[in-house]
Protein backbone atom coordinates (compact mmCIF):
# COMPACT_ATOMS: atom_id res chain seq x y z
CA UNK A 1 0.00 0.00 0.00
CA UNK A 2 1.35 3.88 -0.20
CA UNK A 3 1.36 6.09 2.42
CA UNK A 4 0.70 9.02 2.85
CA UNK A 5 1.27 11.44 6.06
CA UNK A 6 -1.40 13.60 7.03
CA UNK A 7 -1.96 15.80 10.15
CA UNK A 8 1.51 14.29 11.71
CA UNK A 9 0.11 10.76 11.20
CA UNK A 10 0.76 8.30 8.60
CA UNK A 11 -2.32 6.61 6.56
CA UNK A 12 -1.79 3.52 4.61
CA UNK A 13 -3.81 3.72 1.24
CA UNK A 14 -4.70 2.13 -1.95
CA UNK A 15 -6.28 3.27 -5.27
CA UNK A 16 -7.73 1.27 -7.56
CA UNK A 17 -9.88 2.32 -10.73
CA UNK A 18 -10.82 4.89 -12.87
CA UNK A 19 -13.99 7.19 -12.43
CA UNK A 20 -15.66 8.79 -9.74
CA UNK A 21 -14.17 8.33 -6.79
CA UNK A 22 -15.36 6.28 -3.89
CA UNK A 23 -13.90 6.17 -0.22
CA UNK A 24 -14.24 2.85 1.70
CA UNK A 25 -13.76 3.45 5.58
CA UNK A 26 -13.64 0.11 7.31
CA UNK A 27 -15.09 -0.91 10.58
CA UNK A 28 -13.49 -2.55 13.52
CA UNK A 29 -10.96 -5.00 13.69
CA UNK A 30 -10.74 -6.19 10.43
CA UNK A 31 -9.10 -3.14 8.51
CA UNK A 32 -9.14 -4.78 4.95
CA UNK A 33 -12.38 -5.37 4.98
CA UNK A 34 -13.37 -3.61 1.57
CA UNK A 35 -10.81 -5.79 -0.04
CA UNK A 36 -13.24 -8.10 -1.67
CA UNK A 37 -14.67 -4.98 -3.46
CA UNK A 38 -11.43 -4.23 -5.37
CA UNK A 39 -11.71 -6.29 -7.56
CA UNK A 40 -15.60 -6.40 -8.28
CA UNK A 41 -15.62 -5.40 -11.91
CA UNK A 42 -18.98 -3.40 -11.66
CA UNK A 43 -17.18 -1.07 -9.21
CA UNK A 44 -13.44 -1.47 -9.74
CA UNK A 45 -13.88 -0.78 -14.04
CA UNK A 46 -16.16 1.96 -13.48
CA UNK A 47 -14.78 3.78 -10.48
CA UNK A 48 -11.65 5.36 -8.90
CA UNK A 49 -11.86 2.86 -5.41
CA UNK A 50 -9.73 4.31 -2.08
CA UNK A 51 -9.46 2.13 0.35
CA UNK A 52 -7.28 2.99 3.46
CA UNK A 53 -6.52 1.81 6.81
CA UNK A 54 -7.59 3.89 9.77
CA UNK A 55 -4.92 5.12 12.09
CA UNK A 56 -4.43 1.87 15.04
CA UNK A 57 -5.04 -0.43 12.12
CA UNK A 58 -2.01 -2.34 10.29
CA UNK A 59 0.90 -0.25 9.10
CA UNK A 60 -1.00 3.33 10.02
CA UNK A 61 0.16 5.37 12.30
CA UNK A 62 -1.14 3.88 16.55
CA UNK A 63 -1.37 7.13 18.19
CA UNK A 64 -2.99 6.37 22.56
CA UNK A 65 -6.25 7.70 23.23
CA UNK A 66 -8.16 9.34 23.05
CA UNK A 67 -8.90 9.27 19.18
CA UNK A 68 -12.65 11.14 18.75
CA UNK A 69 -15.06 10.02 15.44
CA UNK A 70 -14.58 13.68 15.01
CA UNK A 71 -10.76 13.37 14.91
CA UNK A 72 -11.29 10.15 12.34
CA UNK A 73 -13.58 11.77 10.50
CA UNK A 74 -10.79 14.52 9.94
CA UNK A 75 -7.96 12.11 8.92
CA UNK A 76 -10.24 11.15 6.54
CA UNK A 77 -10.90 14.19 4.90
CA UNK A 78 -6.99 15.37 5.30
CA UNK A 79 -6.17 12.04 3.08
CA UNK A 80 -8.89 13.13 0.66
CA UNK A 81 -7.03 16.68 0.08
CA UNK A 82 -3.73 14.85 0.38
CA UNK A 83 -4.81 12.73 -2.83
CA UNK A 84 -6.51 16.08 -4.31
CA UNK A 85 -10.18 14.66 -4.07
CA UNK A 86 -12.57 17.25 -3.98
CA UNK A 87 -15.72 15.37 -4.21
CA UNK A 88 -16.47 11.46 -3.71
CA UNK A 89 -19.42 8.86 -2.71
CA UNK A 90 -18.50 7.76 0.86
CA UNK A 91 -18.98 4.31 1.68
CA UNK A 92 -18.95 2.91 5.88
CA UNK A 93 -19.07 -0.11 7.21
CA UNK A 94 -19.76 -0.31 10.97
CA UNK A 95 -17.97 1.71 13.01
CA UNK A 96 -16.98 3.27 9.90
CA UNK A 97 -20.25 4.08 9.57
CA UNK A 98 -20.29 6.83 11.90
CA UNK A 99 -17.25 8.12 11.19
CA UNK A 100 -18.96 8.93 7.82
CA UNK A 101 -21.54 10.11 9.34
CA UNK A 102 -19.37 12.86 11.19
CA UNK A 103 -17.62 13.58 7.82
CA UNK A 104 -20.90 14.05 6.20
CA UNK A 105 -22.23 16.56 8.93
CA UNK A 106 -18.62 18.20 9.45
CA UNK A 107 -18.04 18.74 5.34
CA UNK A 108 -21.31 18.87 3.51
CA UNK A 109 -19.66 20.00 0.38
CA UNK A 110 -17.29 16.95 0.14
CA UNK A 111 -20.14 13.93 0.45
CA UNK A 112 -21.74 13.86 -2.48
CA UNK A 113 -23.63 10.92 -1.27
CA UNK A 114 -23.05 8.53 1.40
CA UNK A 115 -23.49 4.41 1.70
CA UNK A 116 -24.26 2.99 5.13
CA UNK A 117 -23.48 -0.34 5.58
CA UNK A 118 -24.99 -1.82 9.14
CA UNK A 119 -23.29 1.53 10.60
CA UNK A 120 -22.72 1.38 14.20
CA UNK A 121 -24.98 4.15 15.89
CA UNK A 122 -26.75 3.96 19.81
CA UNK A 123 -29.83 4.99 18.92
CA UNK A 124 -33.64 3.71 19.53
CA UNK A 125 -34.67 0.63 21.97
CA UNK A 126 -31.55 -1.29 21.93
CA UNK A 127 -29.41 1.57 22.05
CA UNK A 128 -28.47 1.02 25.96
CA UNK A 129 -28.23 -2.99 25.47
CA UNK A 130 -25.81 -2.13 22.99
CA UNK A 131 -23.98 0.55 25.18
CA UNK A 132 -23.82 -2.32 27.83
CA UNK A 133 -22.57 -4.90 25.65
CA UNK A 134 -19.71 -2.36 24.54
CA UNK A 135 -19.10 -2.00 28.11
CA UNK A 136 -19.01 -6.02 28.58
CA UNK A 137 -16.08 -6.29 25.48
CA UNK A 138 -14.28 -3.81 26.76
CA UNK A 139 -14.13 -5.82 30.54
CA UNK A 140 -13.71 -9.40 28.91
CA UNK A 141 -10.21 -7.60 26.87
CA UNK A 142 -9.59 -6.93 30.07
CA UNK A 143 -9.62 -9.98 31.71
CA UNK A 144 -8.92 -12.27 28.77
CA UNK A 145 -6.62 -13.15 25.30
CA UNK A 146 -7.21 -11.27 22.39
CA UNK A 147 -7.81 -14.09 20.68
CA UNK A 148 -10.80 -15.04 22.60
CA UNK A 149 -12.20 -11.70 22.83
CA UNK A 150 -12.17 -10.81 19.18
CA UNK A 151 -13.48 -14.57 18.06
CA UNK A 152 -16.66 -13.95 20.34
CA UNK A 153 -17.39 -10.60 19.12
CA UNK A 154 -17.15 -11.20 15.30
CA UNK A 155 -18.84 -14.52 15.72
CA UNK A 156 -21.98 -12.60 17.62
CA UNK A 157 -22.14 -10.03 14.53
CA UNK A 158 -21.31 -12.41 11.28
CA UNK A 159 -22.52 -15.81 12.83
CA UNK A 160 -21.21 -19.31 13.53
CA UNK A 161 -18.59 -20.56 10.96
CA UNK A 162 -17.13 -17.02 9.97
CA UNK A 163 -13.52 -18.01 10.13
CA UNK A 164 -13.70 -19.82 6.98
CA UNK A 165 -15.74 -17.29 4.96
CA UNK A 166 -13.48 -14.44 6.07
CA UNK A 167 -10.18 -16.28 5.59
CA UNK A 168 -11.10 -16.99 1.93
CA UNK A 169 -12.15 -13.42 0.87
CA UNK A 170 -9.69 -11.60 3.60
CA UNK A 171 -6.69 -13.95 3.80
CA UNK A 172 -5.43 -13.31 7.57
CA UNK A 173 -7.67 -11.20 8.61
CA UNK A 174 -8.51 -13.02 11.97
CA UNK A 175 -4.81 -12.87 12.90
CA UNK A 176 -4.65 -8.81 12.08
CA UNK A 177 -7.97 -8.33 13.56
CA UNK A 178 -6.28 -9.91 16.98
CA UNK A 179 -3.37 -7.70 16.27
CA UNK A 180 -5.21 -4.49 16.17
CA UNK A 181 -7.30 -5.49 18.81
CA UNK A 182 -6.39 -2.91 21.35
CA UNK A 183 -7.35 -0.29 18.70
CA UNK A 184 -11.14 -1.18 19.01
CA UNK A 185 -11.53 -2.45 22.51
CA UNK A 186 -9.49 0.06 24.32
CA UNK A 187 -9.79 3.52 22.11
CA UNK A 188 -12.65 3.21 19.80
CA UNK A 189 -15.24 1.76 22.00
CA UNK A 190 -14.78 4.91 24.29
CA UNK A 191 -14.47 7.44 21.47
CA UNK A 192 -17.70 5.85 20.55
CA UNK A 193 -19.51 6.20 23.75
CA UNK A 194 -18.80 9.58 23.86
CA UNK A 195 -20.10 10.38 20.44
CA UNK A 196 -24.10 11.12 19.66
CA UNK A 197 -25.84 11.32 16.54
CA UNK A 198 -29.43 11.14 16.46
CA UNK A 199 -32.73 12.10 14.82
CA UNK A 200 -31.22 15.82 14.89
CA UNK A 201 -28.29 15.24 13.43
CA UNK A 202 -29.61 12.68 10.47
CA UNK A 203 -31.72 15.52 9.28
CA UNK A 204 -29.20 17.77 8.44
CA UNK A 205 -27.64 15.21 5.66
CA UNK A 206 -29.78 16.15 2.66
CA UNK A 207 -27.05 14.05 0.46
CA UNK A 208 -28.84 10.74 -1.26
CA UNK A 209 -27.68 7.91 0.84
CA UNK A 210 -28.00 4.06 0.84
CA UNK A 211 -28.64 2.43 4.00
CA UNK A 212 -27.82 -1.66 4.12
CA UNK A 213 -28.93 -4.26 6.04
CA UNK A 214 -27.87 -7.93 5.66
CA UNK A 215 -30.75 -10.13 5.09
CA UNK A 216 -29.27 -12.33 8.00
CA UNK A 217 -28.05 -9.65 10.36
CA UNK A 218 -31.39 -9.31 12.32
CA UNK A 219 -31.67 -12.65 13.35
CA UNK A 220 -28.28 -12.10 15.18
CA UNK A 221 -28.62 -9.05 16.52
CA UNK A 222 -32.22 -7.13 16.04
CA UNK A 223 -30.01 -3.55 16.89
CA UNK A 224 -29.25 -4.02 12.92
CA UNK A 225 -33.20 -4.03 11.82
CA UNK A 226 -34.11 -1.14 14.12
CA UNK A 227 -31.31 1.11 13.26
CA UNK A 228 -31.74 0.63 9.42
CA UNK A 229 -35.22 1.61 10.23
CA UNK A 230 -34.38 4.69 12.04
CA UNK A 231 -31.88 5.89 9.39
CA UNK A 232 -34.80 5.11 6.92
CA UNK A 233 -36.97 7.27 8.30
CA UNK A 234 -34.38 10.40 9.79
CA UNK A 235 -32.49 10.60 6.66
CA UNK A 236 -34.65 13.27 4.09
CA UNK A 237 -33.18 11.16 0.86
CA UNK A 238 -32.36 7.61 2.28
CA UNK A 239 -33.43 4.62 0.35
CA UNK A 240 -32.88 1.18 1.82
CA UNK A 241 -31.38 -2.53 0.68
CA UNK A 242 -31.54 -5.86 1.90
CA UNK A 243 -28.07 -7.85 1.09
CA UNK A 244 -29.22 -11.41 0.67
CA UNK A 245 -27.01 -14.36 2.21
CA UNK A 246 -24.83 -12.01 4.80
CA UNK A 247 -24.96 -10.52 8.48
CA UNK A 248 -22.68 -8.00 9.49
CA UNK A 249 -19.71 -9.28 7.56
CA UNK A 250 -21.83 -7.67 4.19
CA UNK A 251 -19.31 -6.69 1.64
CA UNK A 252 -16.91 -9.98 2.97
CA UNK A 253 -19.98 -12.28 3.02
CA UNK A 254 -21.57 -11.67 -0.48
CA UNK A 255 -18.93 -9.28 -2.25
CA UNK A 256 -20.59 -8.95 -5.49
CA UNK A 257 -24.07 -8.13 -4.44
CA UNK A 258 -22.75 -5.63 -2.83
CA UNK A 259 -20.61 -4.34 -5.52
CA UNK A 260 -23.54 -4.52 -7.53
CA UNK A 261 -25.52 -2.32 -5.37
CA UNK A 262 -23.06 0.23 -4.73
CA UNK A 263 -22.82 0.61 -9.24
CA UNK A 264 -26.78 0.91 -9.02
CA UNK A 265 -26.86 3.97 -6.59
CA UNK A 266 -24.12 5.73 -8.14
CA UNK A 267 -25.23 5.29 -11.60
CA UNK A 268 -28.45 6.95 -10.12
CA UNK A 269 -26.08 9.90 -8.14
CA UNK A 270 -23.74 10.46 -10.66
CA UNK A 271 -21.06 13.44 -9.14
CA UNK A 272 -21.38 16.34 -12.10
CA UNK A 273 -18.69 16.70 -14.07
CA UNK A 274 -17.18 20.41 -14.79
CA UNK A 275 -19.13 22.69 -16.29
Amino acid sequence: MDRAVVDGITLEYEIAGTGEPVVLIHGALIADSFRPLLVEPVLAHRYKLIVYHRRGYMGSSHTPGPVSIVRQAADCLALLRHLGVERAHIVGHSYGGAIALQLTLDTQNVVHSLALLEPALIVGATGQSYRDALALGQQRYRERTAAVVVDKFLQARFGAGYRTALDQVVPGAFTQAVADATTWFKLEIAAFLDWSFGEAEARRITQPVLVVLGSESNALWPRFGETSRLLRTWLPDAKGFVLPGAAHGLQMQNPHGMAEALADFYARHPIPGPN
